[in-house]
């Protein structure tokens, strides 16, 4: 199977006597805050997912990560992870220890503070977003920050009463166990946030062609407002397995990280994040992590020749802009339909959002009708 990035799968998270001495602990110690960023990734650094990263990261990753999209250590890294102070948490300093609580007070685990480090966060936006637009919803992230960073090695605690989808949350170790057992050898894992549509659906089965396994993996963490709510898009996957794909070849785990919007440079974060969970192949469609028209339409697939297939270790599938095409009677690319764009219908997550929003049901071309049924119900329902 395939290695982790760094070589092994880095876990933080605590467990038995280790989380109840942590939470005994928690009521002398500092507390600094996380947001839903942030407790995404203390999640996804505590399983494994983030391997090699042991906590948030110091100013000497962050810089480096920030200038070559690379860690200190000179691993590939693209996006920084980073734990912000936020006003009315105490200050911390280095070797001190930190209780880490979300706004609410429920303890997700701790920090040893290594670093404390002052950011200039529009040139973090330039950096990794590529713009300090703000209307870019990471650059409206970063705005909100205080411009103080707080580095060190974490311990996160799993709270299984606050998880969501608990029947679909596999860590690393837990899909890299069930690929064994499967006996797949090349895994293709999609990254999304929408509901699957035609192209979608295309481009996936075409992978399937070439590979043991599909790991569809939605991103069920933070998101822009407008995006459809993960609780309905996890409905409709299920309804589309249940109807449409091979049960033996698609495994269907949701990945808890929050969306950056960052295109080009978060293609490369799914990237390593999917190697972690043991995935061979990266599917890298149009505009991949993109949001507006901040990003060219195959930005996120350049990208991944800035780097020796050897650094990344996971291959990325690289599909055109897929479409319908009435006069061939079904999904089509422009490497493989000869008719004029005038037959192609072409589809997005936001022409879905705009039909919905209209109150117009998508049509099959779109999607498939039981997704269709759930979206236009569940849409119905937020009215």
């Amino acid at each position: 199977m395939i290695a982790p990035h760094g070589g092994r799968l880095v876990r933080r998270e605590c467990s038995g006597e280790e989380t109840e001495e942590l939470l005994r602990e928690s009521e002398e110690l500092s507390s600094l805050t996380l947001n839903d960023r942030e407790k995404s990734d203390l999640e996804l650094i505590g399983n494994g997912a983030m391997s090699p990263l042991e906590g948030f990261m110091t100013g000497e990753d962050y810089r480096s990560v920030v200038d070559c999209m690379r860690l200190s250590s000179g691993s590939v890294w693209s996006i920084p992870v980073t734990l912000s102070a936020k006003e009315g948490d105490p200050p911390v300093s280095p070797g001190q220890r930190a209780i880490l609580r979300d706004p609410d007070g429920l303890v997700w685990g701790d920090i040893t503070v290594e670093d404390v480090f002052q950011v200039d966060l529009m040139q973090e936006a330039n950096k990794i977003l590529l713009t300090s637009d703000d209307s870019h919803p990471g650059v409206q992230y970063l705005d909100g920050l205080s411009g103080t960073y707080i580095g060190g090695a974490v311990r996160s605690i799993r709270r299984r009463d606050s998880e969501s989808f608990p029947e679909h949350r596999l860590d690393p170790a837990g899909t890299r166990e069930l690929f064994e057992k499967k006996g797949w050898k090349t895994i293709v894992a999609f990254q999304t946030r929408n509901p699957i549509h035609r192209a979608h659906e295309y481009i996936q089965k075409t992978a399937l062609e070439i590979v043991d396994g599909l790991l569809i993996h939605p991103l069920v963490g933070a998101t822009k407002s407008d995006d459809i709510p993960a609780e309905i898009r996890m409905r409709c996957y299920e309804a589309l397995l249940d109807g449409y794909y091979p049960e033996s070849r698609v495994v269907l785990s949701v990945f808890p990280a929050a969306m950056r919007y960052a295109g080009p440079r978060e293609a490369i974060f799914h990237a390593i994040l999917r190697k972690n969970y043991g995935c061979t192949h990266l599917i890298v469609g149009r505009d991949h992590a993109g949001v507006g028209d901040f990003y060219g339409t195959y930005d996120a697939q350049l990208i991944f020749d800035n780097f020796e297939p050897e650094e990344l270790d996971i291959v990325p599938l690289r599909f055109e802009h897929a479409f319908f095409c009435s006069r061939c009677g079904g999904m089509a690319t422009a490497k493989t339909c000869p008719h004029d764009s005038a037959d192609h219908l072409f589809l997005s997550g936001k022409k879905v959002r705009a039909m919905l929003k209209d109150g117009i049901m998508p049509p099959p071309e779109f999607t498939r009708p039981e997704i269709a049924e759930l979206l236009m119900e569940a849409w119905g329902s937020r009215i």
